[in-house]
């Protein structure tokens, strides 16, 4: 019984690091979830204004760029959401794995590289869009 529960308690500390990755990556979803909507609240008023009178060449290639923008935000909240999911597979599989007395370290390993490969693809995703948003200048637009 002592075997099992220093098991346990040392799968609890292993936890610790991947539920402070979580709250890394909430934050990240967070500001993600904000720079979308600012993009879909400009891209909805330059739609107006297309609709309200003859649209501009400028006017045409500034919803294109806030449509490839959001689509990088999109697939950066869905590799950080995945990159969130996979953490909270690993520290599930840390727990079963002492629980049942069976080796899922491979297993585990695997789940973080996975969660580590996922978020690495977010945060490029998010580097690109925020250089789109610099490069076009209408990132501060509201």
């Amino acid at each position: 019984m002592e075997t099992h529960l220093t098991d346990i308690t040392r799968v609890i500390q292993l936890a610790v690091a991947p539920v402070f990755l979580l709250t890394a990556i909430a934050t990240m979803i967070n500001a993600l979830n904000t720079r979308l909507g600012r993009i879909v609240d400009r891209r909805r008023v330059v739609q107006e204004r297309l609709g309200a009178i003859e649209s501009s060449d400028a006017e045409q290639r500034e919803i294109r760029m806030l449509v490839r923008r959001s689509a990088l935000v999109y697939y950066a909240i869905f590799g950080a959401v995945l990159s969130a999911l996979l953490v909270c597979m690993v520290v599930a599989g840390a727990f079963l794995g002492a629980l049942l007395g069976v080796d899922l370290a491979r297993t585990v390993a695997g789940l973080f590289i996975a969660a580590m490969l996922a978020m690495i693809a977010a945060l490029g995703l998010f580097l690109r869009e925020v250089f789109l948003a610099v490069r076009s200048g209408t990132h501060n637009q509201p």
